[in-house]
């Protein structure tokens, strides 16, 4: 597995993540096997097999979550510059066509999240943006198509 690189603050909502699915969810979804068990014939026991899915789908995002932290690369956030774009940057970009302003701050894959404003160093704007200062125009091309976009701002 390749070396993920996150905040501090990702770092930390993983490990919290981890410390619920062991602590609270895995022993509740124990106490679902464990009673619906005791409920007689496994071989038709729509609950026993629910809830054996249910700690296979667990167990499955736990070791996912496990292996996204044993490769974890912590950036150090006083370190990063605004002169170019990089990750942890906030970019404010116009859209060259109708004029729309998004603000986007770039994160790790794990970090991303839309709703946030929060888009992930892999993405195809990303990427395009990396290394570019304020003022360029950037053509990217995107899914939908080629977009070009502006520079505004730069800021951490």
């Amino acid at each position: 597995m390749a070396a993920s690189y996150m905040t501090k603050d990702g770092y930390d909502k993983i490990l919290a993540e981890i410390n619920y699915l062991e602590t609270v969810k895995r022993p509740e979804i124990s106490a679902q096997i464990a009673e619906a068990r005791d409920k007689g014939d496994l071989s038709e026991n729509a609950e026993y097999d629910a809830a054996k899915e249910a700690q296979g789908i667990m167990e499955a995002k736990l070791a996912q979550l496990k292996g996204l932290i044993s490769n974890a690369r912590l950036i150090d956030e006083s370190r990063v510059k605004t002169d170019e774009v990089q990750i942890l940057n906030k970019v404010k970009i116009k859209n060259t066509k109708n004029n729309a302003v998004m603000t986007y701050t770039l994160v790790s894959d794990s970090e991303a999240n839309l709703k946030e404003g929060k888009i992930s160093v892999s993405t195809p704007i990303a990427q395009g943006l990396m290394g570019k200062k304020v003022g360029d125009v950037v053509e990217i091309r995107v899914p939908s198509g080629l977009m070009t976009f502006e520079i505004m701002d730069i800021s951490i």
